[in-house]
C-alpha cells in the first residue's frame, strides 16, 4: 500500500465513529489464567503452574464486538448465552459498554461457552473449552430472528460471526440475512464449516484459507488457487466478494466482477494472531458501513490485523492507532504512546499478558525540566513498563490557576511520548488520578520524596491489590511553578 493510500485512509477513519452495526452470532467468554512455572509435578510429567492472576473477557463474537467498538461504531448486538454464571458475567461485561444496545437471550439447558488459557510467561500451557455445541431452541431462533428483522432497518451494516456453536444454525443466519437484505442492508459473514449454504444471500463472506478449502474441497495453496476457490464459491451462493484471510500471507479480495486486489500483510512481527479475523470482520464491516469500497475496506482490515498480531493475546485495534499508523506509513513500526483511555488499558493488558511488570507515575508536566527527567528515569527502573497520568488542561488549570497550562495538553504528551523512560500517557480530566490508578492497577506506583506514602493518591488501592508503593528522590531546585513565576516577574 502506497503512502498516498495510507493519508487517504487516515483522513477517513473519523468517519467510522457514525457507523451502526448490528452484529449476531456465537458470543463466549474468554479466560485467562496467568501464572509462573518452577517445577515438574511429582504425580505426572507437567509443568506445575502457580496461579497469579485471572482476566476473562468477551470472546467468539463478542470480541467482534470489542473491535467494533474500539472503532468508534455503535453496536446492535444479538446472541445467546446459558443461565449460568459465565452467561451472567458476560452479560455484566456488555451492559457496562457504552454505545451497545444487547439483546442477549438465555437458554436454562445451555452451557455458556468458556475458553480457559492457562498460561506461565508468554507461553500458552493449555486451553480447556466448556461448551454447549447444539442449535438454539426454535423459540429462541424465532426470537432471535424477530429481533434482527426489528434493528436491521436502522443500521449502517449487518455482521454474523459463525463460531459453529449453534446460534446461527437451523435458519437462524438464512433469517438474519433475509431480514438484513430486505432492509437494503449488506451483510457481511464471517463463516465456520464446510456447509456455506446457509450464508446464501450475504453480501461477502471472510474465511481463511483453510475454511476456503474446506468449503469448496479445493486446493488453496497458491494465490492463484485462492482466487479460482473464491469465484467458485461467489458464484455457488451468489456473493458480491470474497474476502480471504491469508495469515503470514495478507489477504485477497476477489470481486464478482473480476477485481482481484492481493494485500500483503503489513506486520512487521507476528506475537500472537487470536482474534485477527475477529479484527479484520470488525474492520472491514464498519469500513462499509461508513461506505468505503470493498476494496478500501479490506484495506483497512488489513491494517487493524497488522496492528493486533503485534500485541499479545486477544487485541483490538483502536482507530487513533489505526489513524496514527497509516500516517506513520510504517505499520510494523508503529508505536503510539499517547492514548486515549480504553486504548491505554488494552496496550496496559497485552503487556500483563507478556508477564511485564507496570508502573504508574502522574502529574501536569507543565514544563518539562530535569528534575521531571530524573524521576521519570527512577520511576521507570522500578518497573518494566511506565504508565504517565497526564492532567488534562482544565484539570491543570484548577490545580495550578487561570494562567496555566503553559503547553496545552497536546504538547504536553507529545514531550512526554518522545521520552524513552516513558511507555504510555493517559491524559486525566479529573484533579486525582485515583480513577485512573484503579483502571490500570499498576505492580508499582511512584511518586516523587517530597510525599509520604499515606499522601500519595491511589497508595491504599495499590498496595491492598498486592502492589508497591515507591518514592523516588528528587533533583533540588527545579520547580514549574517557580520557572513560570520567574518568567512572569
Amino acid at each position: 500500500m502506497t503512502q498516498a493510500h495510507n493519508a487517504d485512509l487516515a483522513q477517513r477513519i473519523d468517519q467510522l465513529a457514525r457507523v451502526r452495526v448490528l452484529c449476531v452470532g456465537d458470543v463466549m467468554l474468554d479466560r485467562y489464567i496467568y501464572g509462573s512455572v518452577e517445577r515438574i509435578s511429582p504425580e505426572a510429567p507437567i509443568p506445575v503452574l502457580r496461579i497469579q492472576r485471572e482476566s476473562d473477557m468477551l470472546g467468539g463474537a463478542g470480541n467482534v464486538l470489542r473491535n467494533l467498538l474500539a472503532l468508534g461504531a455503535e453496536v446492535c448486538f444479538l446472541s445467546v448465552v446459558g443461565d449460568d454464571p459465565a452467561g451472567r458475567e458476560i452479560q455484566a461485561i456488555i451492559a457496562a459498554e457504552e454505545r451497545v444496545e444487547p439483546h442477549l437471550l438465555s437458554e436454562r439447558a445451555r452451557t455458556t461457552p468458556i475458553k480457559t488459557r492457562y498460561v506461565a510467561g508468554q507461553q500458552q500451557l493449555l486451553r480447556a473449552d466448556r461448551e454447549t455445541v447444539a442449535p438454539i431452541a426454535e423459540a429462541l431462533r424465532e426470537d432471535l430472528v424477530h429481533l434482527a428483522r426489528s434493528a436491521a432497518t436502522e443500521q449502517s451494516v449487518v455482521v454474523l460471526s459463525d463460531y459453529d456453536k449453534g446460534v446461527l444454525r437451523q435458519g437462524v443466519a438464512a433469517g438474519v440475512i433475509a431480514a438484513a437484505r430486505a432492509a437494503g442492508k449488506i451483510v457481511i459473514v464471517d463463516p465456520k464449516g464446510s456447509d456455506y449454504t446457509r450464508y446464501r444471500g450475504a453480501n461477502v463472506l471472510t474465511p481463511n484459507r483453510r475454511e476456503l478449502a474446506e468449503a469448496t474441497d479445493m486446493p488453496v495453496g497458491t494465490a492463484e488457487e485462492i482466487v479460482t476457490a473464491a469465484r467458485r464459491l461467489i458464484g455457488r451462493l451468489d456473493l458480491d466478494a470474497l474476502l480471504v484471510t491469508r495469515s503470514q500471507d495478507g489477504m485477497t479480495l476477489v470481486e464478482r466482477d473480476g477485481a482481484i486486489h492481493h494485500l500483503p500483510a503489513e506486520a512487521r512481527e507476528v506475537f500472537d494472531v487470536s482474534g485477527a479475523g475477529d479484527t479484520v470482520l470488525a474492520a472491514f464491516a464498519t469500513a462499509i458501513g461508513a461506505g468505503f469500497s470493498f476494496r478500501d475496506a479490506a484495506r483497512l482490515g488489513n491494517v487493524a490485523a497488522g496492528l493486533v498480531v503485534g500485541k499479545i493475546g486477544t487485541a483490538v485495534a483502536h482507530s487513533v492507532e489505526l489513524m496514527r499508523a497509516l500516517r506513520a506509513g510504517d505499520i510494523g513500526r508503529s508505536n503510539v504512546k499517547a492514548l486515549p483511555f480504553a486504548a491505554a488499558l488494552d496496550r496496559v493488558r497485552g503487556w500483563r499478558q507478556e508477564g511485564l511488570s507496570v508502573g504508574f507515575t502522574n502529574g501536569c508536566f507543565d514544563l518539562l525540566h530535569p528534575g521531571h527527567i530524573a524521576m521519570l528515569k527512577a520511576a521507570r527502573a522500578t518497573c518494566d513498563r511506565l504508565v504517565v497520568g497526564l492532567n488534562a488542561d482544565e484539570s491543570v488549570a484548577r490545580l495550578k490557576g487561570p494562567n496555566r497550562p503553559v503547553q496545552n495538553e497536546g504538547a504536553r504528551s507529545t514531550v512526554l511520548a518522545s521520552l524513552a523512560d516513558v511507555d504510555l500517557v493517559v491524559i486525566f480530566t479529573e484533579d486525582t488520578p485515583q480513577n485512573l490508578i484503579e483502571a490500570v492497577r499498576p505492580d508499582v506506583l511512584i511518586k516523587g520524596s517530597d510525599y509520604t506514602i499515606d499522601q500519595v493518591v491511589g497508595a491504599d488501592f495499590v498496595q491492598a491489590s498486592g502492589g508497591r508503593v515507591v518514592l523516588v528522590d528528587l533533583v533540588p531546585g527545579f520547580s514549574t511553578t517557580a520557572t513560570v513565576a520567574k518568567l512572569i516577574g
